[in-house]
């Protein structure tokens, strides 16, 4: 039987929560660290990945980002790519010091804008065993291109008046993590409204689908597909063909500069890969990509 124990780590000074599962065994056994992509956290179908991992043998640790769930952290949901980067080696480092597992080998898994940032904490740490990054986000300006441009205006407009206004000590001005086609969303394809809500469980509460707006002015100048090249550890690249959110042909560019890259591909839309026949073709994938290259 595997257990799920409610645990926390500190962050820049301030306490990030997160799901430690533990599968049954005699020994510890390799973590799986795990995080959500823009805006979201580890009630949107986290559990479910981790689920299956950990039926497999794996431990997991699924944490929420410091501004963003579970955690705390003022403003909320303040999404600042600086922070979830320090987010992650914090719960790198976590994991491998917690005495029920097996700290020598941690896996990172990312989806979405997560998916990029364990191709950057893989680049930067070393000792990283394995990374799987799920319909990843490796280049701003292709997902900044893919943005409706009205909506791409709106986002500008709201994103430096809420940057001018953290200066001067003014209360964030939030924006849309998912709208329609013309409103002021940091995503607006046609997928995105009943894809990215439709991750929350029924009995969800307090989630809030928006973030300061100032990460507007980020997310166009963040590539951390550039940094493949540098990963050293095995990577299982899950690229989404069809993908609204994150462009399958950057990504495919990306991941094939990996010196130990894998590339399965799907033909499923961004949020398809969450649930249904998707979610057990891609769950499948990357629990034989785990036995292969981190046996438990």
């Amino acid at each position: 039987m595997t257990q799920r124990l409610d645990v926390e780590f500190q962050s820049g000074g301030i306490t990030c929560r997160a799901w430690l599962y533990l599968p049954a065994s005699d020994t510890p056994r390799p973590v799986v660290v795990m995080a959500h992509g823009l805006g979201g956290t580890r009630v949107m179908r986290l559990d479910a990945f981790a689920e299956r991992f950990s039926a497999a043998g794996y431990a997991c640790l699924v944490f929420d980002y410091r501004h963003f769930g579970d955690s705390d952290g003022q403003p909320r949901q303040l999404l600042d790519v600086s922070k979830q980067l320090e987010d992650w080696k914090a719960a790198v480092a976590y994991a491998r010091a917690c005495p029920q597992v097996d700290g020598r080998r941690v896996v990172l898994w990312g989806t979405s804008f997560s998916g990029g940032h364990v191709l950057s904490t893989a680049a930067d740490l070393s000792g990283i065993t394995a990374v799987i990054s799920q319909c990843p986000f490796t280049n701003g300006l292709a997902s900044g291109l893919a943005l409706n441009p009205v909506s791409s205006l709106k986002v500008t407009a709201l994103a430096l008046r809420d940057q001018v206004g953290s200066w001067l000590g003014a209360e964030p001005v939030m924006v849309q993590a998912a709208g329609h086609q013309g409103e002021a969303a940091l995503m607006t394809a046609p997928d995105v409204v009943s894809g990215y809500l439709g991750l929350l469980p029924p009995d969800a509460q307090g989630f809030r689908n928006e973030v300061a707006a100032r990460f507007g002015l980020q997310i166009i100048r963040y590539f951390p597909g550039l940094k493949t090249p540098k990963i050293a550890c095995p990577v299982l690249f899950c690229v989404c063909d069809t993908d609204s959110v994150a462009p399958a042909k950057p990504t495919l560019f990306h991941a094939r500069r990996a010196p130990k890259g894998e590339i399965k591909r799907y033909p499923d839309g961004h949020f398809d890969i969450y649930v249904g026949e998707a979610f057990e073709h891609v769950v499948k994938d990357q629990i034989e990509f785990l036995r292969r290259h981190v046996p438990v």
